[in-house]
């Protein structure tokens, strides 16, 4: 039992602890790969929102497309009034314009349409078909 004790001592006397310059360098470590994980996750999100929209974008643009060549044939058209856009959901802010322009002049019965979605004013995506006059 005695000598467990000294064995103790002895093992204690040259440890006084975790010193500043350790605490400090563990605590630089910490924050540097804390910092590197949230900038991770912001463009990671960053990322999948815009992924949403583009698919949202593309998605509400090919039925607006089948809309516009339903409807019927106008000639000398600039423009074909968009199918309503559903309330809520994910179409929330986005704007539909849809465009017409012939192909030849005179108009032959073959226009060029273009179908433009936009988000928060911006852009996201145009897509183009034709229509033909039935």
């Amino acid at each position: 039992m005695r000598r467990l004790k000294k064995e103790r001592l002895k093992f204690s006397r040259g440890q006084r602890g975790v010193s500043l310059l350790e605490t400090l360098v563990a605590l630089s470590i910490l924050s540097v790969i804390g910092v590197t994980f949230i900038n991770g996750l912001v463009t990671v999100s960053k990322a999948n929102f815009t992924a949403d929209e583009q698919t949202t974008a593309e998605s509400l643009a090919r039925s607006q497309i089948e809309w516009a060549k339903n409807a019927d044939y106008v000639e000398e058209a600039t423009q074909y009034s968009p199918a309503p856009i559903p309330d809520g959901g994910d179409h929330v802010d986005y704007s539909v314009v849809i465009t017409a322009s012939p192909l030849r002049n005179p108009d032959d019965g073959l226009q060029r349409i273009t179908v433009t979605i936009k988000h928060f004013d911006k852009t996201i995506i145009e897509l183009e078909s034709y229509k033909r006059q039935k």
